[in-house]
């Protein structure tokens, strides 16, 4: 077979083909009495391998090791093909980030694309101070976009340059909250706490309630916690259980009964408040010291049924309980003489 008919049926151009022969991959075995290439079908089979080969991203000179050395191991060239391949992949993915991320900032000329590009460079510097200067340099009125900000905020380990980002996309004013949204279903954890903490900076945000609420199921009670304090201080009863097992479990216990303090100001969950703390107090297994830190936090909502809990809990029989709950109970009653009055006629 010549070399027109063999480019025909392979789809491998009569230049590669005497590329081939020149590298020694595929050489014909014989020659017709004109000196013209024949290929013969064991010549095309092979023609075929090669193909095959550099469809899988190998060099030619990988594909003429793996044909003629009997010792050649497969699997060792594989991995290092997926590998390749990975590396490739990631760097495909970044360089596709930074492209949505350039066309987010809305671009009008060329200049304010080589902006976005050096501000990338600038957050992606292995100095802590330059991804910090980054940010806060940037001048007034030149918008950064809140893409790019959430992306560097999920990526960011250290905990002042992620406050300066955190502060950075606040006032951003863009969608930032979609893309932390993707962070907070993330499978690693920190990334997570990154994304929630974020988000409850920027509560008033479309679509962040949202997004906080989900999280109040995440098995890492940080990222629970962050979540339930930000719902707290904006009203959200979908927090009050969460915020309870906080005061029980010791965890940012003064911030989550400050919280619980601002959804009592609504009547009807003060006291569904108030019971749910009750029950934790009468729980067999609460020891000494979760019973005190949720009779202090009774002191935060303030009202009638805290007051009487309180004077209740004044006569417990843990003594340290009974001393924290009387003295609870006289700083309310000082705080709010006109409701004592009402409750002592």
């Amino acid at each position: 077979m010549l070399i027109g008919e063999v480019a025909r049926r392979s789809g491998v151009s009569t230049r590669m083909l005497r590329h081939y022969d020149a590298l020694g991959l595929v050489r014909p075995t014989g020659r017709t009495v004109g000196g013209y290439r024949e290929y013969s079908a064991e010549d095309v089979r092979r023609i075929f391998h090669v193909e095959s080969l550099r469809s899988l991203g190998l060099s030619l000179k990988q594909i003429g090791r793996a044909l003629q050395d009997p010792a050649f191991a497969p699997s060792a060239l594989v991995s290092d093909l997926i590998r390749w391949t990975e590396e490739r992949l990631a760097r495909e993915r970044e360089l596709l980030e930074r492209l949505r991320a350039i066309d987010a900032s809305a671009p009008g000329d060329w200049q304010d694309v080589l902006r976005t590009v050096e501000l990338m460079r600038e957050l992606d510097s292995a100095s802590a101070a330059r991804r910090q200067q980054a940010v806060l340099a940037r001048p007034e009125g030149r918008s950064v976009p809140a893409e790019l900000l959430a992306g560097a905020v999920l990526a960011e380990s250290d905990p002042v340059v992620a406050g300066a980002l955190r502060w950075a996309l606040a006032r951003s004013g863009g969608d930032g909250v979609a893309a932390l949204a993707a962070g907070a279903q993330s499978a690693d954890v920190d990334i997570r706490r990154r994304a929630v903490l974020a988000i409850a900076g920027m509560p008033e945000a479309p679509g962040a309630t949202e997004v906080l609420e989900e999280t109040l199921a995440d098995p890492d009670p940080q990222v629970r916690g962050h979540a339930a304090l930000a719902l707290g201080r904006q009203g959200a009863a979908a927090a009050v259980p969460a915020l309870v097992g906080m005061v029980v479990e010791g965890s940012r216990d003064v911030d989550a009964a400050e919280a619980l303090g601002t959804l009592s100001q609504d009547p009807v969950w003060a006291d569904r408040i108030t019971a749910a703390l009750v029950d934790e107090l009468a729980v067999p297994a609460a020891d000494s010291a979760t019973r005190i830190r949720l009779t202090q936090a009774l002191v935060e909502l303030g009202g009638t049924a805290a007051r009487q809990v309180l004077r209740q809990l004044a006569h417990d029989d843990d003594r340290t309980v009974a001393l924290v709950a009387s003295a609870l109970a006289r700083v309310l009653e000082e705080r709010s003489p006109e409701d004592r009055t009402d409750e002592d006629s």
